[in-house]
């Protein structure tokens, strides 16, 4: 395919962040082997789900792959003999669904494209290195000058994003780095201020962002070059991570947790704060920050990949700011996501979850007032605080920065407004999305309560009492009429109607309407 060819008309573009969750619902004997039988599930809807059929060697297989992990994952042992008895089978399934819960569940092996294709084999059978080759192929027929080295296989976690190491053929000794990326469900921008405002990131000159060399796009991916870095991003600092490692080895299960000193956090963290301030006050839509995407030379930071909001492509941190209607402008997803990145430089590692409860003792408290102000309980209930008030808090305030460069990103009026315009179409599907969460989260709690012991309990003891009152009740009338019976035969004069028994006052109890 030519790089400037348009993608093939009405191709669904996938938000990978959105979770898949497995279920197996049943198993079946086969002559020498079982197959188990697994509904996989797209986000929260029922309807978007599918069947899938495994054995236990695709089990295997998957869990052979993601040893590059270094994660002791529960997959049941091999059996050799007996394999195919009932009991058996029925232990294996669950210890299986129990593998299956643990790496839907861990946030990079979920996202990872080995787990994705074994749960959904028919959107991601696509051998994305091998497009992208095809793509920076056709690239460098109009661009001789620059030449491939190697590809750098995994070191990203996005599927769709692939990375290649280059060198000038002129300059043989200089490293850079070439990455490519498809589009994103996010992408509103039109195909001409998509293209123009890819080529403007060569332009953008600022202490704290990573220098775009070379950027190009076509109507359905782009291509961008960049120096390399050989010491890495701030996720490698915080791991002790090789950045040529793939990106499972690199952060999956980190051999020594160790946070970083306090005033790396300070100075890191204004720096970061200071450059996304930048690109608020520009309307330039961010909403991807995490420690890998911020390079670092020397004791400064700098911000990469500009070029993924105008892509459309999804958050690393999606699934989590997802679940909290608050957080639904791209300024407040760039503040929560600082928070994870604070917390990664502060304790070596990202919360278990969140929002957190409570926080590990920190190297000082300031550093504790900004991790409850972006990711505790309250903060994700009530909403986050902008760039300019972490600036000002204890933590941050006293930073002296020591730069003279200036910055500079001249993105013309016309860019800008369809910026403004990308940017709230992004901001209305997330507020859709976290909303459809919401009223799914209300379901299931309703759903719940509905169907616990207590309420059934409390449900037959309201129906036994409606039931004794509506017996006495019908006694007591069927007493009155044979009463007035009795009195109208005696006199034999008519007597006044009486009034019926006054009826019974609905119940004050809330009766829950089945779901």
């Amino acid at each position: 395919m030519a790089f400037m060819e348009k993608p093939p008309a009405g191709k669904v573009l996938l938000d990978d962040t959105v979770p898949l969750t497995a279920a197996i619902e049943a198993s079946q004997s086969l002559q020498s082997h079982t197959e188990y039988i697994i509904r996989v599930q797209r986000g929260i809807s029922v309807e978007n789900s599918w069947q899938i059929v495994r054995r236990y060697s695709d089990f295997d297989l998957l869990n052979n792959s993601l040893q590059i992990a270094g994660l002791s994952l529960p997959l049941p042992p091999k059996k050799l003999i007996g394999n195919m008895d009932r009991e058996f089978i029925a232990e294996r399934q669950k210890g299986l669904q129990n593998y299956l819960n643990v790496i839907t569940t861990n946030h990079i092996l979920s996202n990872c494209e080995l787990v994705k294709k074994f749960l959904d084999p028919n959107n991601y059978s696509a051998n994305y290195t091998e497009i992208a080759l095809q793509q920076v192929s056709m690239f460098f027929r109009s661009e001789p000058k620059w030449e491939v080295v190697e590809p750098l296989k995994d070191i990203g976690w996005r599927i769709r994003k692939k990375y290649f190491l280059m060198k000038i053929k002129n300059q043989p000794k200089e490293r850079l780095v070439l990455s490519w990326a498809d589009l994103g469900p996010d992408k509103y921008l039109s195909d001409k201020d998509f293209q123009c405002l890819i080529k403007l990131l060569p332009s953008c000159l600022h202490p704290y962002i990573y220098r775009v060399t070379f950027a190009t796009a076509n109507e359905s991916s782009a291509l961008l070059i960049r120096m390399f870095n050989e010491k890495g991003t701030l996720k490698d600092l915080i791991y002790k991570a090789k950045p040529k490692d793939p990106f499972l080895r690199k952060y999956c299960n980190p051999k020594k947790i160790q946070g970083l000193e306090l005033q790396q956090i300070k100075t890191y963290g204004r720096q970061i704060l200071e450059v996304l301030k930048f690109l608020h006050d520009k309307g330039f839509p961010y909403g991807h920050l995490h420690a890998s995407n911020v390079m670092l030379e020397g004791d400064t930071c700098r911000l990469l990949d500009l070029e993924n909001s105008l892509l459309g492509l999804p958050s690393f941190y999606r699934s989590y700011f997802a679940q909290f209607r608050k957080i639904n402008t791209l300024e407040s997803v760039d503040v929560h996501c600082f928070g994870h990145l604070l917390y990664e430089m502060t304790y070596g590692r990202p919360p278990d979850s969140v929002p957190v409860d409570s926080f590990p003792p920190a190297p000082s408290m300031a550093v504790v007032a900004v991790l409850e102000s972006t990711l505790s309980c309250e903060a994700c209930k009530n909403g986050m605080p902008t760039v300019s008030r972490l600036l000002q808090m204890p933590l941050f305030s006293d930073v002296l920065l020591t730069t003279s460069e200036k910055p500079q990103f001249k993105i013309p009026t016309k860019l800008k407004e369809a910026l403004r315009i990308a940017k709230e179409c992004i901001e209305k599907r997330l507020i859709e999305e976290q909303k459809q969460i919401h009223q799914h989260r209300r379901l299931t709690r309703a759903q719940s309560h509905h169907g616990s012991e207590e309420e059934r309990k409390k449900r037959k003891i309201l129906a036994r009492k409606k039931s004794k009152r509506s017996a006495v009740e019908n006694s007591e009338e069927h007493s009155a009429k044979y009463s007035n019976s009795n009195n109208s035969a005696g006199s034999g004069a008519s007597s006044p109607l009486t009034s019926p028994s006054s009826p019974t006052p609905p119940s004050t109890a809330v009766e829950h309407a089945p779901f």
